[in-house]
């Protein structure tokens, strides 16, 4: 069953918690942090092509947005509900743009 309204916060422990208050038109899933990074290695980011980066996605980025596109197939809105700081701004960031992709 495909939920309705899909959010998606940081971890898993805050998804559980707010599963519980959101009813059954909403299903909570985590993206258990940042799901991309820069490489570790010169290059990530290419001053030749208006200072572009070079992201990089780990297995654990890849699965938990592969799960996260697949449970937004099919449903009415995505809530990306990452905390309200830098790094939740950035998962959020990357999330959407993974997403966008996949879309594509």
């Amino acid at each position: 069953m495909t939920a309705e309204n899909i959010v998606v916060v940081e971890s898993p422990a805050k998804a559980k918690t707010i599963n519980k208050y959101l009813g059954r038109d909403f299903r909570v899933l985590a993206s258990f942090g940042h799901v991309r990074d820069l490489p570790p290695k010169d290059g990530s980011v290419l001053p030749d092509s208006d200072f572009a980066m070079s992201w990089q996605m780990d297995e654990r980025g890849r699965k938990h947005v592969g799960e996260i596109a697949k449970a937004v197939k099919g449903a009415s809105r995505l809530y990306l509900a990452t905390d309200p700081d830098r790094e939740g701004e950035a998962i959020s960031w990357h999330v959407a743009r993974r997403w966008r992709a996949a879309r594509r």
